[in-house]
């Protein structure tokens, strides 16, 4: 890492406090003059006199006989038309103040009724007092000028304060313009050469570009381009960047916001936001509008828990309004993205609204290959990576997911210090992505790991005698994720349907693992969790939504969604009598216990087998596909792999591990 020079940053830092734009050093100095302007207003009020102090004229009389009215300064007598009280000042006697007290004021002032005191002037002269004079006769000016310094500070005080106050103003005002940041069509590289693996949703939104470029080749035809384009797959599909590619391949202008942009604490916010996104499409026409996320804001309306204004349904009523109204012949095309397409409202997804919906599936084997391609073209690959082998182990994973493999392999390469990435990191990357980093540090008891080594036995052997599953890609009881051990298997193709044999099977290669720890050791432990809940959810699908009971026939109970919507779904009831959930749950357990007796059948028959696999786990550690087939037809390994290093104690860390309440020996498949 490159080291940065102090002095250099120093001077650069002092250049830039110079040059700070922000800086308000006219403020400062306007300040700074109303100060004085101040402290000189308050200190030529009192004339030549600093720190006065007020007295009664009666305490005046008595010092003056006590010779504490000083002779050198004259008495100041401050006479005001129209008044019968005049104001007189002077000072004390050095040495001789009324008060001892540390900082006590040298000069005082009084009122005198010069109805009493008519021959004052006189007898202070007679006693060697020199007397001065001053008319005040203009009580308004002098008003004026007591006011006027004080109106002069507050005044530069304003100005000093105008900026931020000009800028607060400027912020409020624009509370309800729209985010939507603006991709200028120099920074915007993004083309259809960089997005693989969705080809179907290419070509459909290919016909969004001619448009864009052309569009009066549609307008001569008197067709009308669809208003907007709903994106809708799971997360990390590239719905965001098939939006931005659109916009790239055609040229324009792009604008980009989120869906949570447009609600804030205030009312009307949303709503004004709306319209304004809007009107700065309408001006930078032709463009693309992209809102992600749309599910934030175009949820369905009338379904929230009680009543009262809902400022979110505001807002979408005037992004529907702004829809309906919007002329398509300007050249202005909104496309939203979501992955909750199920909670919008129906009346943003009518044809004038988003005509056009787009699903961005995950990719198939040749879409992530093409993905591979796309992202490895950063990277430096050694040579022999076929990144099609890499694609057909990888079913199941998205674009987002794909390029994560990618990036961690290359991190992977980096620190073992390799030029290039091989196959080995690879597949170290995909196995990280998918179950978790491998935790070669945790402190395991031989105890229980030569009982995590049984339960995995368990599966992985049912996995390959089983007729109906798919092959065994690996087994380790080294620690990844959040369990202890983990069976992996992969389909050979990429799988849309799963037959019932194939379920019934997959329950089976589920239950091995309690089962054989059951055989073997005659106890279980908790590490069958993630099992139980993986098998309860196959079963329960097969009777309520794949219609694969022959005693409930095919018939749905319930509707399934994988999301609750609070609101529409909380006070739903169930579609089936409480006789009927008595008869799914006996038909959950039914299909449950016989793949829990099927699988003790097979593995008591075969238990010389459980044991070399669970021996050769302990041995090695992780095991490969072949290996356990070489132990299942020639009772040991024929090809073992390279023996593990011990780990001395000392380097292993003084904790205790916490004990795992899911995923001990857990099966972890890849999603079909």
């Amino acid at each position: 890492m490159a080291q940065l020079d102090p002095r250099s940053s120093k001077d650069k830092n002092s250049r830039n406090f110079g040059n700070d734009n922000n800086f308000n050093w006219r403020g400062i100095l306007l300040f700074a003059c109303a100060i004085a302007l101040l402290g000189g207003f308050l200190f030529s009020r009192n004339g030549n006199y600093g720190n006065v102090e007020e007295i009664s004229f009666t305490d005046f009389e008595k010092y003056l006989d006590e010779g504490r009215i000083s002779k050198e300064e004259p008495l100041q007598l401050i006479v005001t038309e129209g008044r019968s009280t005049q104001t007189l000042r002077g000072g004390y006697e050095k040495g001789k103040k009324p008060s001892s007290v540390a900082g006590a004021p040298d000069h005082f002032k009084t009122t005198v009724f010069m109805e009493y005191n008519k021959d004052l002037k006189s007898e202070l002269e007679n006693r060697g007092y020199k007397v001065d004079i001053k008319a005040d006769s203009d009580v308004m000016l002098s008003a004026i000028l007591q006011f006027l310094p004080i109106a002069l500070f507050f005044l530069i005080l304003y100005f000093f304060f105008r900026q931020q106050i000009r800028n607060a103003g400027k912020g409020a005002l624009n509370f309800g313009k729209s985010k939507a940041r603006m991709l200028a069509r120099d920074r915007n590289r993004v083309t259809f050469k960089d997005v693989a693996g969705v080809e179907e949703a290419k070509e459909e939104v290919q016909e969004i570009v001619d448009f864009l470029k052309d569009p009066k080749k549609f307008q001569k035809l008197g067709g009308r381009i669809p208003k907007g384009v709903l994106m809708v797959g799971p997360p990390g599909t590239g719905k965001t960047l098939l939006a931005r590619a659109i916009a790239g391949e055609a040229d324009v202008p792009f604008f980009s916001i989120s869906g949570s942009d447009f609600v804030e604490m205030f009312v009307g916010v949303g709503a004004s936001r709306v319209r304004d996104m809007f009107e700065q499409g309408k001006k930078s026409a032709p463009c693309i509008i992209f809102i992600d996320e749309i599910d934030a804001v175009g949820r369905h309306r009338g379904h929230g828990l009680g009543g009262g204004h809902d400022e979110r349904e505001q807002t979408l009523n005037a992004l529907l309004v702004e829809m309906d109204g919007f002329d398509t012949q300007e050249g202005v095309i909104i496309i939203a993205a979501t992955n909750r397409p199920d909670v919008l409202d129906p009346a943003l997804l009518r044809p004038g609204r988003f005509d056009r919906q787009i699903t961005v599936n995950l990719p198939d084997v040749k879409g992530r290959e093409e993905i591979l391609r796309v992202h490895a073209k950063r990277v430096k690959l050694a040579e022999g990576v076929d990144l099609g082998v890499v694609a057909r182990g990888t079913p199941g994973y998205s674009g987002a997911e794909l390029a994560n493999v990618i990036n961690e392999a290359a991190l992977l390469a980096a620190r073992r210090g390799l030029k290039a990435i091989t196959m080995a990191e690879m597949e170290e990357a995909r196995d990280k992505v998918r179950w978790g980093k491998e935790r070669r540090s945790l402190a395991i008891s031989e105890k229980e790991k030569e009982n995590t080594a049984y339960h995995e036995a368990g599966h992985a052997l049912l996995c390959e005698v089983l007729e109906h599953t798919d092959p065994l890609h690996k087994v380790t009881i080294i620690p990844r994720g959040p369990s202890l051990g983990s069976t992996m298997y992969l389909p050979l193709e990429d799988k849309y349907t799963n037959r019932k044999n194939e379920l019934l099977d997959r329950l089976v290669v589920v239950m091995g693992g309690r089962v054989a720890e059951e055989i073997v050791f005659g106890d279980v432990t908790n590490g069958a969790t993630g099992d139980i809940r993986m098998a309860t959810g196959i079963a329960r699908k097969m009777v309520c939504e794949w219609g694969m009971s022959e005693r409930l026939g095919m018939v749905e109970y319930g509707e399934h969604e994988d999301y609750v919507f609070l609101g529409r779904d909380i006070a739903r009831s169930r579609a089936y009598s409480e006789a009927t959930a008595q008869e799914i749950d006996r038909e959950v357990k039914r299909l449950c216990d016989d793949s829990y007796q099927r699988a003790i059948k097979v593995l008591t028959q075969r238990k010389e087998t459980l044991v070399a696999i669970a021996r050769a786990l302990l041995e090695y550690e992780t095991l490969d596909g072949t290996q356990i087939r070489e132990i299942i037809n020639n009772g040991r390994l024929i090809n073992p792999p390279p023996p593990i290093s011990p780990v001395k104690r000392d380097e292993l860390p003084h904790e205790t591990p916490r004990p795992q309440s899911e995923g001990v020996g857990g099966l972890t498949e890849a999603p079909a």
